[in-house]
């Protein structure tokens, strides 16, 4: 019996956050939608304003749960710029939550509402959140001979010449890097080898085309990138191997004590244009990243490991900036599940949402 209940107040530590959330999704959408019906008359550039405060209102309430409720501690080694500039994100890939890492970055610089991902294909056919993502910004990719150069560059042209901010946020290694997938790990090295570019241990060898038809795309429009590198404490086991990053139900009960985030910005005039100058210049990064990887999880000076180098800055985040959020969209919320009529609201913006979301993405990508 004692186990039963640790097991569901650990459960609750998920379900809780998830369960706002997810609930709150259908009220934000109604919202957002009927935005999206009044701006229909008004220049492009007025929409993306307000969408972006409304994005930025949601985000902040997932901030909320992802870093006041769990507690995780915010360590930053670099200077993040004060002012909001149109940039590329850069960053290695590990699992669900790093998704939430930009947005912690973003809110810290005054920009949430203008981050965007490019996000793999199917994940367009998540209910509610798949659509949306596309009309917020976001562009969807297929991998290698399947992607799609001008669709992408199309939207993020569309885009930027609206005047539309851009916090693009890209994972050039396509996939998580999880250690245990030995083969996964394989077929990167090898692919590595076969190009002629360096092994990376810690990371997967970068794809650059969705990076370079973004910065392509966008160069004109761009101030820097940013190169993040991102490492979660508490993945080393006892025997000092590399464990698998957190999920996110992961993440929100509470796995993750610290999150280590290595910054660093490139003035948009230091990238080659090129492709073949591009592909090496964004491997070099890579190489970079993976150093910095593996003295964190394999350097033997204790004063080193399960750190980066330089000064590490403890940025917490003030409640001022997510709680009221939480408040808000809470308070959209209630009314429609208090009453008959807004439940029947409820259940069909996730039905309806979702069914149209599915049509409109794949009719247009």
């Amino acid at each position: 019996m004692l186990l039963s209940f640790v097991v569901h107040t650990y459960s609750l530590r998920y379900w809780f956050p998830a369960t706002v959330m997810l609930g709150t999704a259908p009220a934000y959408l109604l919202s957002w939608g009927t935005w999206r019906l009044l701006s229909t008359v008004l220049p492009a550039r007025v929409y993306h304003k307000l969408d972006d405060r409304l994005y930025s209102m949601y985000q902040s309430m997932v901030l909320f749960f992802f870093e006041n409720y769990t507690g995780v501690e915010i360590v930053i080694y670099g200077d993040i710029p004060k002012n909001k500039e149109n940039v590329i994100y850069l960053s290695n890939h590990q699992c669900t939550a790093d998704w939430i890492i930009a947005d912690m970055l973003a809110i810290r610089q005054s920009a949430l509402g203008h981050v965007r991902y490019v996000l793999k294909d199917g994940l367009k056919w998540l209910p509610l959140y798949g659509w949306y993502f596309s009309q917020h910004g976001g562009a969807y990719v297929k991998r290698s001979a399947k992607f799609n150069e001008m669709a992408m560059k199309k939207k993020l042209l569309t885009q930027t010449q609206c005047g539309a901010p851009m916090y693009l946020v890209i994972f050039p290694e396509g996939t998580r890097y999880n250690p245990e997938l030995k083969n996964v790990i394989a077929d990167s090295q090898a692919f590595a080898t076969k190009e002629g570019l360096a092994v990376l241990k810690h990371t997967l060898t970068p794809r650059m085309k969705a990076s370079h038809t973004a910065f392509a795309a966008m160069q004109d429009h761009l101030d820097a990138v940013y190169d993040v590198t991102v490492a979660y404490e508490g993945t080393l086991d006892a025997s000092g191997q590399r464990k698998p990053a957190p999920s996110m139900p992961e993440f929100l009960c509470k796995e993750c004590p610290r999150v280590h985030i290595h910054f660093d910005r490139v003035d948009i005039k230091e990238i080659p244009p090129e492709p073949l100058f591009f592909r090496r210049w964004l491997h070099e990064r890579f190489e970079i990243k993976d150093r910095l990887l593996t003295d964190f999880y394999e350097s033997e000076d204790g004063d080193k490991i399960c750190r980066f180098p330089g000064e590490g800055k403890h940025l917490p985040l003030n409640l001022s900036k997510t709680l009221p959020s939480v408040m808000i969209l809470g308070g959209l919320t209630l009314p429609l599940l208090l009453t008959e009529n807004g439940r029947k609201l409820y259940v069909r913006t996730w039905v309806y949402g979702t069914l149209l979301g599915w049509l409109w993405v794949n009719a247009f990508p």
